[in-house]
Protein backbone atom coordinates (compact mmCIF):
# COMPACT_ATOMS: atom_id res chain seq x y z
CA UNK A 1 0.00 0.00 0.00
CA UNK A 2 2.64 2.58 0.79
CA UNK A 3 4.69 1.44 -2.33
CA UNK A 4 1.58 2.62 -4.78
CA UNK A 5 1.20 5.46 -2.75
CA UNK A 6 4.86 6.29 -3.35
CA UNK A 7 4.55 5.23 -6.46
CA UNK A 8 1.57 7.84 -7.28
CA UNK A 9 3.34 10.31 -5.87
CA UNK A 10 6.32 10.03 -7.80
CA UNK A 11 4.20 9.45 -11.27
CA UNK A 12 2.56 13.41 -10.06
CA UNK A 13 5.34 15.01 -9.77
CA UNK A 14 6.87 13.38 -12.86
CA UNK A 15 3.41 14.27 -14.48
CA UNK A 16 3.81 18.16 -13.24
CA UNK A 17 7.78 18.14 -14.37
CA UNK A 18 6.36 17.27 -17.88
CA UNK A 19 3.81 19.74 -17.95
CA UNK A 20 5.97 22.40 -16.80
CA UNK A 21 8.49 21.51 -19.33
CA UNK A 22 5.37 21.77 -22.30
CA UNK A 23 3.92 24.86 -21.11
CA UNK A 24 1.23 25.65 -23.26
CA UNK A 25 2.55 28.58 -25.65
CA UNK A 26 0.53 31.08 -27.70
CA UNK A 27 2.83 30.03 -30.57
CA UNK A 28 3.09 26.39 -31.36
CA UNK A 29 5.97 24.34 -30.36
CA UNK A 30 6.36 23.42 -33.93
CA UNK A 31 6.29 27.31 -35.55
CA UNK A 32 8.78 28.25 -32.63
CA UNK A 33 11.45 25.90 -33.59
CA UNK A 34 10.57 26.62 -37.28
CA UNK A 35 11.38 30.15 -36.59
CA UNK A 36 15.08 29.59 -34.83
CA UNK A 37 16.17 27.73 -37.25
CA UNK A 38 14.81 30.04 -40.11
CA UNK A 39 16.23 32.78 -37.92
CA UNK A 40 19.39 31.16 -37.91
CA UNK A 41 19.85 29.76 -41.54
CA UNK A 42 18.95 33.33 -42.86
CA UNK A 43 21.72 34.99 -41.74
CA UNK A 44 24.12 31.91 -42.18
CA UNK A 45 25.06 34.00 -45.81
CA UNK A 46 26.68 36.83 -44.14
CA UNK A 47 28.29 34.90 -41.62
CA UNK A 48 30.25 32.51 -44.07
CA UNK A 49 31.14 35.77 -46.21
CA UNK A 50 32.59 37.86 -42.89
CA UNK A 51 34.00 33.84 -42.28
CA UNK A 52 36.04 33.46 -45.97
CA UNK A 53 37.43 37.38 -44.82
CA UNK A 54 38.67 35.98 -41.86
CA UNK A 55 36.81 38.66 -40.02
CA UNK A 56 35.83 38.02 -35.96
CA UNK A 57 32.50 37.51 -36.20
CA UNK A 58 32.10 34.67 -38.51
CA UNK A 59 29.39 32.29 -39.37
CA UNK A 60 28.67 31.02 -35.86
CA UNK A 61 28.75 33.82 -34.28
CA UNK A 62 26.26 35.55 -36.91
CA UNK A 63 24.11 32.38 -36.41
CA UNK A 64 24.30 32.67 -32.84
CA UNK A 65 23.15 36.27 -32.69
CA UNK A 66 20.20 35.52 -34.69
CA UNK A 67 19.07 32.75 -32.96
CA UNK A 68 19.02 34.69 -29.46
CA UNK A 69 17.39 38.35 -30.72
CA UNK A 70 14.59 35.66 -32.62
CA UNK A 71 14.38 33.76 -28.97
CA UNK A 72 13.77 37.31 -27.29
CA UNK A 73 11.12 38.48 -29.62
CA UNK A 74 9.57 34.98 -29.50
CA UNK A 75 9.62 34.86 -25.35
CA UNK A 76 8.22 38.80 -25.91
CA UNK A 77 4.92 36.95 -27.23
CA UNK A 78 4.93 34.63 -24.77
CA UNK A 79 5.09 36.51 -21.94
CA UNK A 80 2.65 39.34 -23.30
CA UNK A 81 0.53 36.00 -24.17
CA UNK A 82 1.00 34.73 -20.82
CA UNK A 83 -1.11 35.09 -17.29
CA UNK A 84 -2.18 38.25 -16.30
CA UNK A 85 0.08 40.27 -13.54
CA UNK A 86 -2.45 42.68 -12.81
CA UNK A 87 -1.55 46.01 -12.67
CA UNK A 88 2.11 45.38 -11.29
CA UNK A 89 3.98 44.09 -14.54
CA UNK A 90 3.64 45.73 -17.46
CA UNK A 91 4.73 44.27 -20.82
CA UNK A 92 5.91 45.55 -23.51
CA UNK A 93 7.54 43.60 -26.88
CA UNK A 94 9.44 46.57 -28.17
CA UNK A 95 11.26 46.81 -24.88
CA UNK A 96 12.73 43.32 -25.76
CA UNK A 97 13.74 45.17 -29.55
CA UNK A 98 15.54 48.20 -27.26
CA UNK A 99 17.47 45.34 -24.87
CA UNK A 100 18.57 43.57 -27.99
CA UNK A 101 19.51 46.76 -30.13
CA UNK A 102 21.57 47.99 -26.95
CA UNK A 103 22.94 44.26 -26.39
CA UNK A 104 24.15 44.00 -29.60
CA UNK A 105 25.39 47.00 -30.17
CA UNK A 106 27.50 46.91 -27.07
CA UNK A 107 28.67 43.48 -28.98
CA UNK A 108 29.29 45.11 -32.34
CA UNK A 109 31.00 48.17 -30.71
CA UNK A 110 33.64 45.35 -29.94
CA UNK A 111 34.08 44.25 -33.47
CA UNK A 112 35.51 47.70 -34.19
CA UNK A 113 39.36 48.58 -33.97
CA UNK A 114 41.50 51.45 -34.14
CA UNK A 115 44.65 50.98 -35.32
CA UNK A 116 47.51 52.58 -37.17
CA UNK A 117 45.01 55.78 -37.94
CA UNK A 118 42.98 53.23 -39.51
CA UNK A 119 39.38 51.89 -38.52
CA UNK A 120 38.34 48.09 -39.10
CA UNK A 121 35.66 46.12 -38.29
CA UNK A 122 32.52 48.28 -38.88
CA UNK A 123 31.04 46.21 -41.60
CA UNK A 124 31.38 43.19 -39.09
CA UNK A 125 30.07 45.40 -36.63
CA UNK A 126 26.98 46.06 -39.06
CA UNK A 127 26.87 42.64 -39.73
CA UNK A 128 26.11 41.28 -36.76
CA UNK A 129 23.65 44.36 -36.04
CA UNK A 130 21.54 42.98 -39.46
CA UNK A 131 22.23 39.57 -37.64
CA UNK A 132 19.91 40.70 -35.12
CA UNK A 133 17.73 42.58 -36.44
CA UNK A 134 16.79 39.65 -39.10
CA UNK A 135 16.48 37.21 -35.63
CA UNK A 136 14.07 39.35 -34.45
CA UNK A 137 12.11 39.79 -37.25
CA UNK A 138 11.39 35.93 -37.57
CA UNK A 139 11.36 35.57 -34.23
CA UNK A 140 8.28 38.25 -34.43
CA UNK A 141 6.61 36.26 -37.09
CA UNK A 142 7.47 38.65 -39.75
CA UNK A 143 9.50 36.09 -42.14
CA UNK A 144 9.65 38.59 -45.44
CA UNK A 145 11.05 41.25 -43.60
CA UNK A 146 14.08 39.41 -42.26
CA UNK A 147 14.62 37.40 -45.54
CA UNK A 148 14.99 40.48 -47.52
CA UNK A 149 16.89 42.12 -44.90
CA UNK A 150 19.30 38.99 -45.53
CA UNK A 151 19.26 38.83 -49.30
CA UNK A 152 20.28 42.62 -49.17
CA UNK A 153 22.86 42.30 -46.80
CA UNK A 154 24.53 39.57 -48.42
CA UNK A 155 23.93 41.64 -51.59
CA UNK A 156 25.83 44.59 -50.41
CA UNK A 157 29.06 42.60 -48.67
CA UNK A 158 29.26 41.03 -52.01
CA UNK A 159 28.25 43.02 -54.81
CA UNK A 160 29.53 46.46 -53.51
CA UNK A 161 32.76 44.73 -52.57
CA UNK A 162 33.47 44.03 -56.15
CA UNK A 163 32.07 47.28 -56.95
CA UNK A 164 34.35 49.35 -54.39
CA UNK A 165 37.75 46.79 -56.09
CA UNK A 166 36.25 47.92 -59.77
CA UNK A 167 36.13 51.36 -58.84
CA UNK A 168 38.95 51.71 -56.19
CA UNK A 169 37.15 53.19 -53.78
CA UNK A 170 38.44 51.91 -50.87
CA UNK A 171 40.06 48.94 -49.32
CA UNK A 172 39.54 45.63 -47.57
CA UNK A 173 36.64 46.13 -44.91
Amino acid sequence: MEQTLALRHFHQMLDAIIADIFTPTKIPYPVIVTRLIGATLLVAGIGYEREIKSRAAGLRTHMLVSLSAALFAIIAIEVAAGPDFGDTVRLDPLRIIEAVTAGVAFLSAGFIIFNQGKIRGMTTGAGIWLAAATGLSVGFGYWGIGLAAAVFGLLILVALRWFEGAWELKGDT
